[in-house]
């Protein structure tokens, strides 16, 4: 099992907060289009959600997914670890939603967060995790019995995110490099060995949001989806676990 010392964790923080806390990068900023509600749409259908259950948002930034997921009444609370991104959230929020927030690394949660949630869910979050033994073994403590982890995540065996942060500004390997880690083989042995069991991958996605958004680019989207040779490289992933 990996192990980090506090001070490369320190190190990771720091330099995590300091990527995210500049101008808002275009990445991040709450909209509702199609685009960003279909990985809503997949992640909460992959994760068996269902109306009442409690969810954490791990790593909600500035609550690009996390608004979207209030509107449709899910019962969701936020998890994030710099403070300026979350006074961004409320501030996007403007009390229209009862959203808690909580500052937090989430390889230490506030301890009245354990075993209180039915699902914990991140979108684009993982690959930003310096430790993920460490992180998932935390999860896991925050879910019930019978409870899910779920993670969108990008595909590492797709090379449009790799294009994306060479010519993106704002952008850079160091900050978002950890997609190459984004592999079933990394992933699902961190999830086992924090116990959690049932492990199970989706891929979607084709198009970026500029022909996503557009209704026949999400028509043609789905039929390409379907084309076995491309299975591998499509560019969204979500992995889920179950804590027995």
């Amino acid at each position: 099992m990996p192990t980090v010392s506090p001070a490369e964790f320190d190190r990771h923080n720091r330099q995590q907060r300091d990527y995210f806390e500049g101008p808002p990068k275009a990445t991040m900023i709450a909209r509702d289009t199609p685009y960003l509600r279909r990985h809503v749409d997949e992640a909460l259908r992959f994760a068996d959600y269902r109306p009442g259950q409690r969810v954490l948002e791990v790593g909600c930034g500035q609550g690009r997914y996390t608004l979207l997921l209030a509107a449709r009444g899910v019962q969701i609370e936020g998890l994030d670890l710099s403070p300026v991104l979350l006074e961004r959230l409320g501030a996007a929020n403007a009390g229209h939603f009862s959203i808690p927030l909580h500052c937090a690394d989430i390889a230490n949660p506030p301890v009245a967060l354990v075993g209180v949630f039915d699902l914990v869910l991140g979108f684009f979050t993982l690959h930003h995790l310096h430790d993920l033994d460490a992180c998932f073994v935390s999860m896991v403590r925050l879910v019930r019995p019978g409870g899910r982890v779920v993670f969108l995540e990008p595909n590492a065996y797709s090379p449009l995110f790799y294009i994306q942060i060479a010519f993106t500004p704002g952008m850079t390997w160091a900050g978002d490099g950890g997609v190459a880690r984004m592999r079933p083989g990394v992933v699902f042995p961190a999830m086992q060995r924090a116990g959690l069991t049932s492990l199970q991958l989706l891929r979607f996605g084709f198009f970026p949001p500029f022909l996503a958004n557009r209704s026949w680019g999400a028509r043609l989207e789905r039929v390409l989806e379907t084309v076995p040779i491309w299975r591998p490289v499509l560019p969204f992933q979500i992995f889920r676990g179950e804590r027995t």
